[in-house]
């Protein structure tokens, strides 16, 4: 009988507990990178944030889950990810005010998917010895014969790659995509290899004048005592396309169809689009914040002014696979 009556005890109690407030994220975006801002979002909500990283294989693991899946809201650095993951039927729309009024239209999807947390420029370092001020100015320029045996890239089937080359289409068609492709092929000092961060080497090391690269790889270079000489050999080029600005990507971050904690995982997109949020993420990756008003780090502003291109970025999603037809066709990488 006692035995009973303890055990009736400990089941009411713990059925009168408080749900544990907790937002569980599946991202691919390295934890320690977004940690501090996730910090200030549990000290100003009592809420805690649990990070899974998932490197690879982030569409098929939520939905292999499905309705059981742990994860409330996944975190992604580029537009092409996200897109894949709408594709996969595993998120949910978010109608919320607050959101919506902090990000450009063109920086979230149309339905409200997806939304854009921070930018980044894909720009062009320069040999700050042998590239002169407004030898190149936009990245048609790119496929001038000028640049033959001058340029340095990461592979053409990389991500970020294929974004600029799917605006590229978004912004001339396919044809005039597979020509410059092809140009900007033959132009190449070397086989493509390696992140932007050596293609920044290699113009330190004189194999190169010019390389595509993040504008953040900048900042991650001057925090390493090897990569600041590399570093401070280059300047950042804003190039813009002919007819629109300076090609960006996005982080981004969208909510699950099956979000158990919905609630506290809305509070949480809120403040990343508060102005205190936004300051700490874009400081903490050297990146540009959606939110208009929000500080730039010293710096990023120190890198200069640009115009971001405008087209909508899931027309630039939708065209990936074009992107990457094109660059496999012209044998970017071979």
């Amino acid at each position: 009988m006692k035995t009973r009556t303890l055990l009736a005890t400990l089941l009411a109690t713990s059925t009168s507990l408080p749900a544990l407030a907790e937002v569980n994220i599946y991202t691919t975006r390295q934890p320690e990178l977004i940690q501090p801002v996730m910090d200030a979002f549990t000290a100003a909500s009592g809420i805690d944030v649990n990070l899974a990283y998932v490197s690879e294989g982030i569409v098929e693991r939520l939905k292999a889950e499905g309705a059981r899946s742990p994860a409330d809201l996944v975190m992604t650095v580029d537009v092409a990810s996200l897109q894949q993951i709408v594709e996969a039927d595993v998120l949910q729309p978010v109608e919320n005010e607050a959101l919506t009024a902090a990000i450009p239209a063109h920086l979230r999807s149309p339905d409200n998917l997806w939304f854009g947390l921070t930018t980044r420029a894909r720009v062009v370092y320069a040999s700050k010895d042998r590239v002169a001020d407004g030898e190149l100015v936009t990245y048609e320029d790119l496929a001038d014969p000028m640049w033959q045996g001058r340029i340095c890239t990461r592979s053409g089937l990389h991500p970020y790659n294929l974004a600029l080359a799917a605006a590229m289409v978004a912004h001339h068609g396919e044809d005039a995509t597979r020509d410059w492709a092809e140009a900007v092929r033959a132009n190449l000092a070397r086989k493509p290899e390696g992140n932007d961060r050596a293609q920044v080497k290699a113009i330190w090391a004189g194999e190169c004048d010019i390389s595509l690269g993040n504008t953040y790889y900048m900042g991650e270079m001057l925090k390493d005592a090897e990569q600041t000489e590399w570093a401070n050999s280059v300047r950042i080029i804003f190039p813009i396309f002919e007819n629109g600005g300076t090609h960006v990507n996005i982080s981004g971050i969208a909510m699950t169809q099956a979000a158990p904690n919905k609630d506290d995982a809305l509070k949480l997109m809120e403040f990343l689009v508060s102005p205190e949020a936004q300051a700490i993420y874009a400081e903490l990756n050297n990146e540009y914040p959606v939110l208009e008003d929000a500080k730039i780090s010293d710096l990023v502003a120190s890198w200069g002014n640009f115009t971001a291109d405008t087209i909508d970025l899931t027309t630039l999603a939708g065209e990936r696979p074009t992107a990457l037809k094109i660059m496999e066709q012209v044998n970017f990488d071979g």
